[in-house]
């Protein structure tokens, strides 16, 4: 049974029994919040695995850091898939927030994506975001209407898809396809 099928049935038992209804938004919300927290809990066992990267000015030495660590993550997360953290459930509602964001302002979001430098790239789960292309910015009153994340975790869009990326380890973590068409 589909998560927000299984929301739903809970909320009109709930209902039905006099407790308080369950709101199916916040449930699939909370849900993806708790699979990037999974996510998040799985990449700082990774660093305290590796040891702790110490503070350097050495553009080097933070590369190799970072490469390391993306390879431990991919490692453990070797089976993971598109939709792990963007489940088809979230996916819906970040489609149905976008299009409340784009309502009132949908002329300022456009033109904000159209003057950034367009990134046209078709990443994978557990890819590095590559060096050479420049980290299209997330106009504010898009992010306003998404989930929150975790300050190491950030929303990216890269041509007509929403990217999540692991800031700390610049690596690809899911994404949503299409959802700028």
């Amino acid at each position: 049974m589909k998560p927000a099928v299984v929301v739903l049935l809970t909320s009109v038992l709930c209902a039905q029994a006099g407790q308080p209804a369950v709101n199916a938004d916040a449930a699939i919300v909370q849900d993806f919040q708790q699979r990037v927290s999974a996510y998040l809990k799985l990449r700082k066992s990774i660093e305290s695995d590796i040891g702790r990267l110490k503070p350097t000015k050495s553009p080097e030495k933070i590369s190799h850091d970072e490469t390391e660590l993306r390879h431990a993550i991919r490692h453990a997360r070797k089976d993971a898939r598109r939709g792990d953290i963007f489940t088809p459930e979230i996916t819906a509602e970040i489609r149905r927030l976008i299009s409340i964001a784009m309502r009132p302002d949908g002329p300022q979001i456009r033109r904000s994506l159209h003057s950034a430098e367009p990134v046209q790239l078709h990443l994978k789960i557990n890819e590095e975001y590559p060096e050479a292309v420049p980290l299209q910015t997330t106009p504010p009153s898009l992010l306003e209407n998404l989930p929150d994340l975790p300050q190491e975790i950030e929303y990216r869009i890269t041509g007509q898809d929403l990217v999540l990326l692991d800031a700390k380890a610049n690596m690809i973590i899911d994404v949503i396809r299409g959802i700028f068409s």
